[in-house]
């Protein structure tokens, strides 16, 4: 079991508000955040997925021409070719965000990504054995932390 989440780490502004007495997270957002924002991270949290060809992918980044050059690539390797498709960098969610993030940031919504994507996934898919990855070792580079799902085959 992980400890309890410390939002206040993982959110240094909240610390900031109210004199430097700081702020809950849920009033934070109530102060901040927006409902096209939360739209736009509802689709990242809970995507659409589709099928194809026996494999699950995101429906929005499928493409039959890269389908096909990775089963080339792969010698029909489908549960390859759902690896590499299927990938998310959590460094490309929020690209341009300011300040950076750290890597305690990136393995909260890494492993946030995977148990709500495997949620969804055995919701969507409930005859299928879809895995959703996140390696947690350490990386000197963030942008090697990445999400992927693929079926055990």
């Amino acid at each position: 079991m992980r400890d309890p989440i410390n939002y206040a780490d993982l959110i240094p502004e909240l610390r900031a508000w109210n004199n430097g007495a700081g702020i809950d997270v849920e009033s934070w957002i109530a102060s901040v955040g927006n409902y096209e924002q939360l739209i736009a991270y509802g689709k990242v949290l809970w995507p659409e997925f589709m099928e194809y060809d026996d494999c699950v992918f995101f429906a929005d980044r499928f493409a039959k021409d890269n389908y096909r050059a990775f089963m080339d690539q792969t010698k029909q390797n489908k549960r390859a070719v759902e690896t590499v498709m299927n990938h998310t960098h959590i460094m490309d969610i929020c690209c341009n965000a300011q300040p950076r993030p750290n890597r305690d940031m990136i393995l909260f919504v890494g492993r946030l990504l995977k148990d709500i994507w495997q949620a969804k996934l055995s919701r969507d898919f409930p005859k299928r054995c879809i895995t959703v990855s996140f390696p947690e070792e350490h990386q000197d580079d963030l942008l090697h932390y990445e999400v992927s799902f693929f079926q055990e085959r």
